[in-house]
């Protein structure tokens, strides 16, 4: 009986450890902190979770599940999609968008030399709210679909704006 009672303790142990293993960098809170590290990084106002934008972000990749094809809704929402071939974590998705910094080029408000338009999406100041969802594929692989409510990424709006720092000494003068 004690070895039973041991025995259940280990694979109970086990179990945890394999469900927070599996929910690491999946929390909503993981996916708002990836996002909001991006946006403090330009100034950009920190978003919200939605839990009405999240329901249609999981919706929607439940219905991927099967073809695992990123494929965008269409929805009321800007989205964003990744896919990996393993157990893709919902922050590694948000740093492989967040990557793609380095394509915007901010003085012609265009990407150069790759895609660029995941990055405006989370750093789009007016977009407030978030939802994200995750999803493995029948075939394997998993598909992360994150939606930014208002959605962003306007052609001829820029995702933020940069605030000019004012030079030290400037903060004392007055305009007579």
């Amino acid at each position: 009986m004690m070895m039973f009672k041991i025995s259940l303790a280990i694979v109970f142990v086990i179990g945890l450890a394999m469900v927070h293993v599996s929910l690491a960098q999946n929390s909503p809170q993981d996916y708002l902190n990836a996002h909001n590290a991006a946006r403090a990084q330009v100034g950009v106002g920190s978003m919200r979770w939605d839990d009405k934008v999240a329901s249609y972000a999981q919706n929607y990749v439940n219905k991927l599940q099967g073809s695992c094809q990123l494929v965008h809704s269409g929805g009321p929402y800007g989205e964003n999609l990744a896919w990996g071939s393993g157990d893709l974590s919902g922050t590694a998705a948000v740093n492989m968008w967040v990557a793609e910094k380095s394509k915007y080029d901010y003085n012609a408000n265009s990407c150069v030399g790759g895609e660029c338009r995941h990055y405006t999406q989370v750093v789009w100041t007016n977009s407030v709210r978030l939802g994200c969802a995750k999803v493995r594929c029948n075939s394997g692989g998993t598909i992360i679909s994150c939606n930014y409510d208002p959605p962003g990424n306007y052609v001829n709006q820029r995702p933020y704006l940069r605030v000019l720092q004012q030079p030290r000494g400037i903060d004392n003068l007055r305009v007579l």
